[in-house]
């Protein structure tokens, strides 16, 4: 076989193999290639959810400073039973000081203190325009938007053994005051100069019967 005939042959068989090798890698690179774009992507969606979460936690955590603490040291927490047999859960946010979480029924708000003039501790939750309000003998639950009260008559513990302590100090050491009897005149005879009736002596009020015994 002619040499230019035996190189044109190898040279047909090296662009075949050629050919042959790249179409076999060609899928490959191409999985590969989808693979780092579906690994970009992910990560893309990965920090911009992250940053969402940083923005939220941000604008949901408010600023606190040393008088709403004051405040927030007089909050009572735990369970308050409430009217008609209903519940509302107070506790402290974890990690966030002077944030307190106010659970009722299915819903759970974020509050911080708010300073009032009244001296009663106040926890609000702006974005959902609700407000907790504690006093010494109840606490109560109120939808600021719609001026109206979620649930009243809510106490802790501490507020029912408080109340009990005032109900029993109010009851001790009071005697009835005795009523005596006092001179009465009408305004006729008061005009007339007519002296008032006065009351009868204890003996002469008893009936003569009793008296001869």
């Amino acid at each position: 076989m002619p040499q230019k005939l035996q190189r044109l042959m190898l040279n047909m068989l090296g662009a075949a193999s050629c050919v042959a090798l790249c179409t076999a890698m060609l899928p490959v690179a191409t999985a590969q290639a989808a693979t780092k774009a579906k690994a970009s992507k992910q990560a893309k969606a990965s920090a911009r959810s992250k940053q969402r979460a940083t923005a939220l936690a941000q604008d949901t955590v408010e600023q606190v400073n040393a008088a709403q603490l004051d405040v927030a040291a007089r909050v009572l927490t735990g369970s308050a039973d409430c009217e008609f047999n209903q519940r509302v859960h107070i506790e402290p946010a974890s990690g966030q000081p002077g944030h307190f979480h106010v659970q009722f029924a299915k819903a759970r708000y974020t509050m911080v203190p708010q300073e009032t003039t009244t001296g009663a501790v106040r926890l609000e939750d702006r974005r959902a325009g609700v407000i907790w309000l504690q006093i010494p003998s109840k606490s109560m639950l109120m939808n600021a938007r719609l001026g109206q009260r979620m649930v009243d008559a809510c106490t802790v513990a501490e507020q029912r053994a408080a109340v009990n302590a005032v109900q029993q100090a109010t009851g001790i050491g009071i005697t009835p005051t005795p009523v005596t009897a006092t001179t009465v005149s009408t305004p006729a005879e008061a005009a007339a100069g007519v002296a008032p009736l006065q009351p009868l002596p204890e003996a002469a009020a008893q009936p003569a019967s009793a008296a001869t015994h």
